[in-house]
C-alpha cells in the first residue's frame, strides 16, 4: 500500500504542478500584453517629443523682435 501510495501522491503533485503552469501561462500573457501597449505608448510619445524638439521655438520676444524688423 506504501507503494500505491507514493504513486498516488505523486501524481497528485504533478497534476497540481500542471495547473500552476497553466495558471502562471495565462499570467505572463497577460503581462506581456500590457507590455506591448505600454511599448507601443513609449513609441508615440517619443515621436511626440522628437517632432516638437526639431520644430524651432518661437518665444514672444523672438517673435516681437521679428514684428519689429519687418517695418
Amino acid at each position: 500500500m506504501a507503494i500505491t501510495d507514493k504513486m498516488w501522491e505523486a501524481l497528485t503533485t504533478v497534476i497540481k504542478m500542471n495547473d500552476k503552469v497553466e495558471r502562471l501561462a495565462e499570467v505572463v500573457k497577460s503581462q506581456q500584453g500590457k507590455i506591448e501597449t505600454l511599448t507601443e505608448r513609449v513609441i508615440r510619445l517619443e515621436t511626440a517629443l522628437e517632432i516638437a524638439l526639431s520644430r524651432p521655438v518661437m518665444t514672444r520676444i523672438g517673435a516681437t523682435q521679428l514684428d519689429e524688423r519687418k517695418d
